[in-house]
């Protein structure tokens, strides 16, 4: 089935992120859904798909009747947490394709610092890996920070990265969400002090490598190109749109297979975006990278084709990743500095970046490359120009 350039995204919506929404998480998904379909222009009555993560706990009957939705054809739910986010836009893509569905919402809400903590240890935890996760816990690598660091220790160790080249990550992250007034860290900048000084939480990951833990909501509205409400000044053409677990994953520590440091899944994923969408690296002009912890990153652009490998590290050096450099990355601010949604607002971010309506607006955007989580099975989207 062909799906490059078959359906655009044609709405988002979010709520305000914080630490204390003060509300049920049903409601910030009823709040972000209805702005999205606002923003789509779209009613309600025409809804007829949902797709979110395993993990949301708004069930899609509950969201359809807060919401106003029709009989709904279609409902999927992906796996694996924050490599899941362009793998639910992928398949409301396939959905609307395939003809299952007309109009597809994702959506993800949480109250995930005020009601929970996903920084926490995980030992005892459901998961999809079971047993096998337990064993791990035993030997301490009981939270997300303690698994991902002993691969970007591995990737320290091949290209002789080091904690100030994780810290140009983080400086960038929080300049661009100093001047997002959506975003959690609006005004708040760092130096590289601060970042040095910052709490070391799982060598080599400090403090300040570690994205939010936030509570918020954000949806958006997929159709196919033809539809009447569609249109040019604002929806966002899918180009491509791939998943990828390569052999030997196990998430966030992939210590079965020869090499650990976190690229596999993302080259993957990156390789399909390109073949589906006949572009290469060389004709993004932005990027969305996953920075659930920022020295991630630096894999995250080599895989995705941005620099060879070893060489992120000097290209992120050199402020290539802020505005006005080669490829500008995060310009909302990241998971590092807007608010941690399991990377959905990074995918509003991108639909910003195409309609030119960004804060931190690039000039003369036509496509933007969005990746979701590394180290775990993983997701990947273009976006561009309708």
């Amino acid at each position: 089935m062909r799906i490059s350039n078959v359906a655009v995204i044609a709405g988002v919506g979010a709520t305000d992120f914080s630490k204390n929404s003060g509300r049920s998480e049903l409601r910030l998904a009823a709040e972000a859904v209805t702005a999205a379909l606002r923003d789509a222009g779209i009613s309600p009555a025409e809804v007829d798909g949902f797709c979110t993560f395993v993990m949301d706990n708004n069930a899609e009957n509950e969201l359809q009747r807060a919401v106003g939705a029709g009989p709904l054809t279609f409902f999927s739910r992906i796996h694996y947490g924050g490599g899941g986010g362009c793998g639910a836009v992928q398949q409301a893509v396939l959905a609307v394709a395939a003809g299952i569905a007309n109009v597809v919402v994702c959506y993800r809400a949480m109250n995930e610092r005020s009601e929970y903590r996903f920084g926490g240890p995980t030992a005892g935890a459901p998961t999809s890996e079971g047993v096998v996760a337990a064993y791990h816990a035993l030997h301490g690598l009981q939270t997300a920070g303690a698994k991902m660091a002993i691969s970007m220790r591995r990737y320290m160790h091949e290209t002789g990265a080091r904690p100030e080249d994780f810290a140009n990550v983080s400086l960038a992250a929080r300049r661009h969400a100093a001047v997002n007034p959506a975003a959690f860290f609006y005004k708040k900048p760092i130096t590289l002090d601060d970042y040095m000084n910052s709490k070391m939480i799982a060598d080599p990951l400090r403090l300040l490598d570690c994205c939010q833990e936030s509570d918020g909501g954000v949806a958006i509205v997929v159709t196919r190109r033809d539809h009447p409400a569609v249109s040019q000044r604002q929806a966002v053409s899918i180009l491509a749109a791939a998943q990828g677990m390569a052999p030997g994953t196990f998430s966030l520590m992939n210590y079965y297979r020869d090499d650990i440091s976190p690229r596999d899944e993302v080259a993957l994923m990156a390789r399909q975006l390109y073949e589906q969408s006949g572009l290469s690296a060389r004709d993004m002009q932005v990027g969305i990278i996953y920075d659930h912890f920022g020295p991630a990153v630096l894999p995250s652009l080599e895989a995705c084709g941005f620099c060879e490998p070893g060489e992120a590290k000097d290209f992120v050096k050199h402020r290539n990743v802020e505005i006005g450099g080669t490829l500008p990355i995060n310009t909302h601010g990241g998971q590092l500095g807007e608010a941690y949604i399991h990377g959905m607002n990074g995918i509003v971010e991108a639909v910003r970046q195409v309609r030119g309506e960004s804060v931190n607006q690039v000039a003369n955007v036509h496509n933007v490359l969005v990746t979701s989580g590394s180290g775990v099975p993983t997701s990947g989207l273009i976006l561009g120009k309708l």
